[in-house]
């Protein structure tokens, strides 16, 4: 018996990794569904102010067919609260790269007026995809 009957986690998961993989796997091992919000471009434009390199219907895609994954939905905002109350999950998942943000310190305060748990999974060190980002765009320099 898992621990979690229902988790959730979000990303945007622009050029997928392995730390991305590392974040979804161990989600499942703790919880009997799985539920993965994938950023929307527009959401993604609102928040980090640049348009991810892979389009939303691309990523949710590649998302879905990984095995660890039960649902794939959009994520339209970052308010969890709010994807709570469609979803009623019992527990958020998320990098412990967030752990005592300002933001995740909030989500975590109103997910447990709710009774939802947050668990911060470890970071995969090393890779992100603001790193990949930055080497495209070093090599796309070096061709010009």
């Amino acid at each position: 018996m898992k621990e979690y009957k229902v988790g959730y986690t979000t990303g945007v998961f622009d050029m997928f990794h392995i730390g991305h993989l590392n974040i979804i796997r161990r989600a499942k091992e703790k919880c009997e569904y799985l539920i993965v919000g994938v950023s929307t471009d527009d959401l993604v434009m609102e928040y980090k102010n640049k348009k991810p390199i892979i389009p939303f219907a691309e990523r949710s895609e590649i998302v879905k067919a990984i095995k660890y994954v039960d649902e794939v939905v959009p994520q339209t905002t970052m308010n969890k609260l709010e994807a709570w109350k469609e979803l009623k999950y019992d527990v958020l998942f998320h990098g412990s790269d967030w752990k005592d943000s300002d933001m995740y310190n909030e989500i975590v305060s109103n997910l447990a007026e709710v009774g939802v748990d947050v668990v911060f999974l470890p970071h995969t060190e090393g890779v992100s995809s603001t790193m990949l980002s930055d080497v495209l765009q070093k090599m796309q320099g070096d061709q010009l």
